[in-house]
């Protein structure tokens, strides 16, 4: 399939002349797959719909001129491609603004029509029973009620160019399946997973698959004496550009393996090549596997969350490499006992204590849990889900660490501690008023620990049961 579009020349556009704000809005993952988890919980249906060619929809913000396109020739009454040049009449593809200019354009017709924006969220709106969310120009429609979306539809059609799709089965990238036993869908990246296999020279090719996505052995670190990754292989940049992708979106379980290699994309060795090829492989013996959104009701909102104390350290590179004194947050966010948010990366600042970095750690994964927090709460401010005992809105934060816990608790200013009051202790007023409690968690039972260092195979295995259900 090959598609040709007209495009302008963005870079050559001038601030304040014929551009000002660029920024627009896209809806977050986290919130996506928090509505198919309450989608399945309350048996809400989905509707996919694609605006066509969408950014000319939009009207253009300033008058605005380009050169007349290669290969197309004026007829010689009118003049010369020297002489004449096109107007811009729309929203035309390869302005700077050109994404914030659809973005106005998409709410200023949803209100019309008489949606309400979120006030946690941009890109998602409420209309009557339905939840709106918009990803640029794709859009996912949860409803209560299916009767009711023919008429919504026609609404849209009367304000913009639009298909319909269906229900979810592909968005972005991603396919949504539901599971053969049960209530839940189950979503992979195969095909991604497939180019990435591609990319890096091992398509057709017989390996053997390793268990785990890095060895527990080894800990990447700058190796400055090791030779230089070889650019002919495969396009090291590239490959991690994919492999982000692949493990924001629907593979949790390499979130550790993938950054660690993506930290090294600047100046990459020999070794750095070698992680992601196991990596690579991991990921073709999987290749089927994803996130299973199974909810079980009776569950809230979790977050584990887990520090690994100069996990980096190494001796050999200290002198030349800062970053390996510093620590590492893990956590995964899960809802309904299906996993909503997680992360794994180096903290900003040196810690210097076990506790201290635990504690770093806590109100890391905390930011992103309170705006979850914020959005359920809409929810039910907007009927969408009940007020029942079940869904009183309060986060349990499991910590493997009893300092990191009773800092928590009892935010008292010690001399070793007293030095991160501004940055890390603002999340205390939440455990004060109860809508976050944190309780001790056995280290072996900490499934945060996926995301903070390379395990053996068993104990990988085990969280990665637990979180991802395969």
């Amino acid at each position: 399939k090959y598609k040709a579009r007209l495009n302008i020349h963005g870079g050559k556009q001038e601030y304040g002349v014929n551009f000002y704000e660029t920024f627009s809005p896209v809806v977050p993952w986290i919130f996506i797959r928090l509505l198919f988890i309450l989608a399945l919980i309350y048996g809400w249906s989905t509707r996919q719909i694609d605006y066509v060619l969408a950014f000319p929809q939009a009207p253009i913000q300033f008058d605005m001129y380009m050169d007349i396109p290669v290969g197309i020739m004026l007829d010689p009454s009118i003049g010369t491609n020297e002489t004449h040049v096109l107007q811009l009449l729309k929203n035309l593809y390869g302005q700077k603004q050109a994404s914030r200019q659809f973005y106005l354009f998409l709410v200023e017709r949803l209100e019309k029509i008489g949606f309400q924006k979120s006030k946690i969220d941009d890109c998602v709106f409420y209309y009557e029973d339905m939840i709106f969310v918009v990803y640029v120009d794709d859009a996912i429609i949860f409803m209560k009620d299916e009767s009711k979306f023919d008429k919504l539809f026609k609404q849209l059609q009367k304000e913009f160019d639009v298909e319909e799709k269906g229900d979810v089965e592909q968005f972005l990238g991603l396919h949504f399946s539901k599971v053969e036993q049960g209530n839940g869908y189950n979503i992979t990246q195969t095909h991604l997973i497939d180019q990435i296999v591609a990319d890096v020279g091992l398509k057709g090719k017989n390996f053997k698959c390793p268990q785990t996505p890095s060895p527990s052995t080894i800990i990447l670190n700058r190796n400055q004496n090791e030779a230089p990754f070889d650019p002919n292989l495969f396009h090291y940049r590239s490959v991690v550009g994919k492999l982000n992708y692949l493990e924001k979106s629907s593979r949790p379980d390499i979130s550790y393996a993938v950054h660690q290699c993506a930290r090294f994309s600047h100046d990459p060795k020999v070794g750095h090549g070698q992680a992601i090829i196991h990596l690579v492989k991991y990921l073709h013996g999987t290749r089927t596997k994803g996130i299973i959104l199974r909810p079980d009701d009776s569950r809230s909102l979790h977050c584990h969350v887990d520090a690994d104390f100069c996990g980096n350290w190494s001796k050999l590179t200290a002198m030349d490499d800062a970053s390996t004194a510093k620590s590492r947050t893990g956590f995964v966010i899960t809802y309904a006992n299906c996993p909503v948010s997680w992360s794994s990366k180096l903290q900003t600042q040196v810690a210097l204590s076990t506790t201290e970095a635990e504690y770093i750690a806590m109100s890391t994964a905390l930011r992103e849990a309170v705006p979850i927090m914020n959005f359920l709460n809409e929810l039910q401010e907007k009927l969408f889900i009940s007020k029942g005992s079940r869904t009183k809105l309060h986060c349990k934060v499991f910590e493997d660490n009893s300092g990191a816990l009773e800092m928590a608790r009892n935010p008292k200013m010690r001399p070793r501690t007293k030095h991160i009051n501004v940055l890390y202790h603002w999340f205390v007023s939440y455990i004060k008023s109860g809508s976050v409690k944190a309780y001790p968690v056995l280290s072996e039972n900490q499934c945060a620990d996926l995301w903070t260092k390379p395990l053996p195979h068993k104990l990988f295995l085990k969280h990665r049961k637990k979180v991802l259900s395969w």
